[in-house]
């Protein structure tokens, strides 16, 4: 399975995740059968074009997108090409990474999105 993970740098599982999934200048992408890491960048010129990052997604063979938060205009088009999104993560990718496998994160859905989103602040409380 392919797990993506909006990133600002190219330091793999070590790189913070970056707060827009359309603005960020890299995508880490982790296969979590082999666990190759993969570092590819966004270069979008229309940072919010959803059309543009979904269908890199897909052009990566992404099942998975794990992030902080999600505009709810995306949801339809990961839907479409069947990538599931998770949300609230923070920290690290390698932080990122193992609160999808325990659980921790939210399936993006149309309730759960909007402009900030405030699982970050609750785990931290």
């Amino acid at each position: 399975m392919k797990v993506c993970i909006p990133t600002i740098g190219d330091k793999g599982l070590d790189e913070r995740i970056g707060e827009h999934l359309g603005s960020v200048p890299t995508y880490t992408i982790i296969d979590t059968e082999t666990n190759h890491v993969e570092v590819i960048p966004n270069n979008s010129h229309h940072m919010d074009s959803f059309e543009y990052h979904v269908g890199l997604m897909k052009e990566n063979k992404v099942d998975v997108v794990v992030c902080s938060n999600l505009r709810h205009q995306a949801i339809t088009l990961f839907e479409e090409y069947r990538i599931r999104v998770y949300i609230g993560a923070y920290g690290n990718v390698r932080n990122a990474i193992k609160m999808w496998e325990n659980e921790m994160l939210h399936q993006a859905t149309d309730e759960t999105t909007c402009g900030e989103y405030e699982f970050r602040k609750n785990a931290t409380e």
